[in-house]
């Protein structure tokens, strides 16, 4: 016999890093605490709470969002990609490791969101001006190094992820 509160929950299914989950979820439950409390997937950080700073960005079906806007159940049948989805057998992708090679990291707490907001950047565009980087990460704040490393190191995986 199910509870009131058994009853008030819902059987989500998505993918989280390629990695098929079910969850039986209450309906408020926030997509950010969905990944760091029941995945245990840590990377993606609690900020503002409000969308406004970035650090809890993922990649939903390949688009950045701020997952403390998003309900889980709204990812019912979805893939989600987290900071951890990057590496790939221990090696860490080639974003991660452009910010590494030009000092784009110091305290760390906005890099997750920003490796994947960039990601998502040039996924679908490999060539990116400066202006678009801009943009494209305008919704990841960073109270450290200023943004210039930063695009600097965005602008340095793209040429290598054309080969250059």
């Amino acid at each position: 016999m199910f509870t009131l509160g058994e009853f008030m929950k819902h059987l989500i299914k998505l993918k989280i890093n390629e990695k098929n989950y079910e969850f039986r979820i209450e309906p408020n439950i926030l997509l950010l605490d969905l990944i760091r409390e029941q995945a245990g997937l840590t990377g993606t950080k609690r900020g503002c709470d409000t969308g406004e700073c970035g650090a809890c960005t993922v990649l939903i079906n390949g688009v950045p969002v701020n997952s403390c806007l998003v309900l889980a159940i709204e990812t019912d049948g979805k893939e989600i990609t987290t900071i951890e989805g990057l590496s790939n057998n221990g090696k860490i992708y080639s974003i991660q490791e452009a910010f590494v090679e030009e000092g784009a990291v110091q305290c760390g707490f906005c890099t997750p969101g920003m490796i994947l907001s960039s990601k998502a950047l040039l996924d679908n565009n490999p060539n990116p001006t400066e202006e678009e980087i801009k943009k494209a990460i305008a919704g990841n704040l960073c109270r450290c190094t200023g943004y210039s490393k930063i695009i600097k190191a965005i602008m340095s995986a793209a040429r290598k992820m054309r080969g250059e």
